[in-house]
This record gives structure tokens, C-alpha cells and sequence, in this order.
């Protein structure tokens, strides 16, 4: 058990630093994107993804979580079948790219980008590419060697800054935007290749295809249902919205999504991977999932709730004048993602982790039967009643999970909500008293002022109120100011 939290832990070091990473970079490539660009350019570009990622999800065919989960009895048959997945991903890429392109203006009619197609061929040469770097993903992660997957992290972090940016001040187009993609995914490839111990080699055998196809379908199915629910709605309300409000809607997901992931992205894989090693021990495995969800929900719930409470600053501050449409579904599309992550995608993980994709497959199905023509009847009403929709839809999904937990597990559900009750509400007190901060002024000297006293509002609450976690908070606090004053010492 401590060999498996020492690798927690430092993958967790290594992931969490990618995205701490990330937000101190992204966050200004973006401030300048959304300044240079229209919400409409945004628009055409989600439109565009969501083809590109369609396609992705037959190229990766569930490889990855195959290669992460199953149990290898010696390093030559795990790399004998990382083989046959790398040629096969890369297969059906470039025959995925080739359909694309023959029928590019077909497809672009469909969509709603006429006369665009052959942007939309060009924008989908990643998909060779992101075969490149899928498996050596997989590879790291298994071995919780996330420290060299920051490296290729870190080129993707600066691609956008020093491609992106300077092409949208020479374009002020979708072309800044997919040229910094592709050359972004091409230093990808390339540096988990070279960081990589395994090196693509010819060797196929259709019998471990076949062990991998049989793993993976349900996998499949589930990426499937997951671009339904991050990119199906964008198909349905393209439909009735203009590439404009086609944009909000995209961008204000993606800016949440981003506020977020520095937590999400560095968590999510970590869980399943150590999930997936505990898989026979049930003990260690339920005690490793709680105190994950306990670990995050520390953090993630008054961040979501403080997202929610300066929704008009965070715009303002991120995306600009030209964006205050999207304030309030940043805000409220935020706190929601903040529950779903905690008490669904946990759950799904969990439910991976132990071999039954098929659970998450079918919850997810649930979700966008719910979804799908709930979003095509809000985009016919207005955008405020669309994004209320689709915020609301987190809930249902939560409701699916949670469900589902306890049929699985034999465990009750509501002990999950109690693991997290303690900062549910710490953060609706923080709440309420910045609500009544806010009344004093809305500048932006005294909005800062009023989110650092927030903070230091809801630690107290914690510490006086909640004595179980009042030892995690205080050792929180405790390793925050032993860094500061370590690197502080280190800078004397």
C-alpha cells in the first residue's frame, strides 16, 4: 500500500505541475485570442473540432486504457501489443484523414461551415499525428511516469504563445488557430517518441488485435458517448444557433473546463490508474477513491462556487467586453462541472478501473438521451434558457452515478456527499458573505481584496467548525507556507 501512494503521490506532483503549468500560460494566450478574435472565429473552430475529434476517437479505438489496465507478465508481450495498437491507431488515422478529405465539402455543408472544406481537411492532419503519441501516453501512464509526459505538457502549454498568438495578430482568423494545433500535436509526437522506451517496430499479430478489440469495444462505445456529450449538442444547437452564439457556448465551456482542469486533468488518470492496480483489493481501493474525492472537493468546490460569484470578473479578465454574454454560463456551467466531476466522473473512473466499461457506457447513454433533445428544444428558445439546460444536465447525470454506485458496490451513495458536505457548506457561507462584499464596491482593487478575505473566510469556517478536517486543512496550509518559505529561502 505505501509503494502504491508514493506513486500516487508523485504522479500527482508531476500532473498537477503540468497544469499549474498550463494555467499560467494558457490563461494569457487566451486573454489575447479572445481580444483578437470574434466569437464567431471561435464558433467555426468548436464546429471544426468536433469533426477532428470525432475521428479521433476510431483512431485511439480504446488502445490506451487496454494497455494501462491489463496485466503484462513480461515487458516484451506489453510491447509486442503497444505494437499492434500503434499500427493500427495509425491504419484507421490516415483512413479516417482520407475520407475526410474526399468528402470535405460534404461534410462542411452538413455542419454548417460551407465552403470551408478544405480547412476542415487541413485542420484534420492531427489525426496521424495524435496516433503517434496516444500509445507512448498510455506507456506513462501505467508506469505513473507522469514526470516526462510534463515534459511533451509543457511544449503543448508554449505552442499556443509563441504559434498561435502571433499568427492571430497576422491572420485574425480560424487559420492562427489550427496551424497552432497542428504544430503543437507534431512537438507532441515527437517528444514522447524520444522520451519513449518503446520505439515502433513492424509487428502484427491479429490474435492479440482481436484480445484488444474484444477489451476495448465497450471502451469505444464509451468515447463514443462521451463526444456525444461534449460535441453533440454543438451539432444539434448549430442547428438553430449563428456561429456566434455557436461561439459563446463553445468558449464558455472550454474557459470553465480550462479554470478547472488544472485540477481535473492532473487527478482523473492518476485515480485510474491507481484504481486499476487495486482492482483485487477492495479495502485500499474504496479508502485510495474517498480520500481522493475528499483531497479534491477541498479545493474544487469554493473554487467553483468563487467562479460562480465573480462570473462577470473572470470574463471581463479572460475573454474581454466582447464576451459578457457568456458570464453567466461560465459561472453557473462552472460550479455545476465542479459536483459532476466530484460525484460522476469519480464514479466512472471507478467503474473503468474495475473492468466495466459498460456501466459507464450505459449511464453516459442515459445522458445524452436526456440531453440531446433537451438542447434542441433550448436552442429554439433563447441562448440563456440553452446554457440553463445544459448546466442543469450535470445534475441528471450526477443522479445516474450515484445510482449506479450503489447497485455496483453495495455502498451507500449518500456517503459520498457526506465525505464532501463539510466544504458543500463552508463554500455556501463564503458565499453569502461575498455577496455582501460585492455590495460594498465592484472595482477591481476591492473585488481581489474580497476573494483574498473569502479564502481566509472559508479556511476558518473549516477549522472551527469541522474538527474531522481540521488536521488536512491545517496540513494543507502548513505545506503551502513551508514551500513559500523554502523557495523564498532558496531565492536569498
Amino acid at each position: 500500500m505505501k509503494s502504491i501512494n508514493e506513486d500516487i503521490a508523485f504522479a500527482t506532483k508531476w500532473a498537477g505541475t503540468a497544469e499549474v503549468m498550463a494555467k499560467l500560460v494558457t490563461p494569457i494566450s487566451n486573454m489575447i485570442l479572445a481580444r483578437v478574435l470574434t466569437p464567431e472565429i471561435f464558433g467555426i473552430v468548436a464546429t471544426i473540432t468536433m469533426v477532428n475529434s470525432f475521428a479521433d476517437i476510431f483512431s485511439d479505438a480504446g488502445f490506451q486504457k487496454f494497455l494501462i489496465q491489463h496485466e503484462f507478465s513480461t515487458k516484451e508481450k506489453l510491447y509486442k501489443s503497444t505494437n499492434v495498437a500503434f499500427i493500427t491507431n495509425l491504419a484507421i488515422s490516415i483512413l479516417a484523414w482520407l475520407i475526410i478529405f474526399l468528402f470535405r465539402n460534404n461534410i462542411a455543408n452538413i455542419i454548417g461551415i460551407q465552403g470551408l472544406g478544405n480547412v476542415l481537411a487541413i485542420s484534420c492532419l492531427t489525426l496521424p499525428l495524435t496516433s503517434f503519441s496516444s500509445i507512448q501516453i498510455a506507456l506513462f501512464k501505467r508506469n505513473f511516469d507522469f514526470k516526462k509526459l510534463f515534459y511533451a505538457r509543457f511544449v503543448g502549454i508554449l505552442t499556443p504563445f509563441f504559434v498561435t498568438v502571433p499568427l492571430a495578430f497576422v491572420y485574425k482568423n480560424y487559420w492562427a488557430m489550427i496551424i497552432g494545433t497542428l504544430i503543437g500535436q507534431l512537438f507532441n509526437a515527437l517528444i514522447l517518441t524520444f522520451l519513449s522506451d518503446w520505439k515502433p517496430r513492424f509487428y502484427y499479430n491479429f490474435h492479440k488485435l482481436k484480445e484488444m478489440l474484444s477489451f476495448s469495444l465497450w471502451t469505444l462505445c464509451e468515447s463514443l458517448l462521451s463526444w456525444l456529450g461534449n460535441y453533440g449538442g454543438i451539432f444539434v444547437i448549430g442547428i438553430y444557433l449563428s456561429n456566434y452564439y455557436l461561439g459563446l457556448y463553445r468558449t464558455s465551456i472550454n474557459i470553465s473546463n480550462s479554470i478547472l482542469s488544472i485540477i481535473i486533468s492532473s487527478t482523473l488518470p492518476v485515480l485510474f490508474s491507481s484504481l486499476s492496480r487495486l482492482n483485487n483489493e477492495r479495502k485500499h481501493f474504496f479508502t485510495v477513491y474517498y480520500d481522493f474525492q475528499k483531497n479534491i472537493g477541498l479545493i474544487l468546490i469554493p473554487l467553483g462556487t468563487g467562479i460562480f460569484l465573480y462570473r462577470d470578473l473572470v470574463t471581463g479578465i479572460l475573454l474581454g467586453d466582447q464576451w459578457h454574454e457568456a458570464a453567466n454560463f461560465i459561472g453557473i456551467w462552472s460550479l455545476a462541472n465542479v459536483f459532476k466531476l466530484l460525484l460522476s466522473s469519480y464514479c466512472l473512473e471507478a467503474f473503468r478501473a474495475i473492468g466495466k466499461p459498460k456501466i459507464s457506457v450505459f449511464i453516459q447513454m442515459l445522458q445524452i438521451l436526456v440531453m440531446l433533445p433537451l438542447l434542441y428544444w433550448g436552442a429554439q428558445q433563447n441562448f440563456q434558457i440553452l446554457y440553463l439546460i445544459r448546466s442543469s444536465i450535470c445534475i441528471i447525470l450526477i443522479i445516474f452515478s450515484l445510482i449506479t454506485w450503489n447497485v455496483i458496490f453495495k455502498q451507500n451513495s449518500l456517503k459520498q456527499i457526506l465525505n464532501i458536505s463539510p466544504y458543500i457548506i463552508s463554500s455556501i457561507i463564503m458565499y453569502f458573505i461575498g455577496t455582501l462584499l460585492q455590495v460594498i464596491s465592484n472595482s477591481y482593487i476591492w473585488s481581489f481584496v474580497s476573494i483574498v478575505l473569502l479564502i481566509v473566510v472559508y479556511f476558518v469556517i473549516l477549522t472551527t467548525f469541522f474538527k474531522e478536517d481540521r488536521k488536512k486543512t491545517v496540513k494543507l496550509l502548513n505545506s503551502f507556507y513551508f514551500k513559500i518559505k523554502k523557495r523564498t529561502m532558496n531565492g536569498k
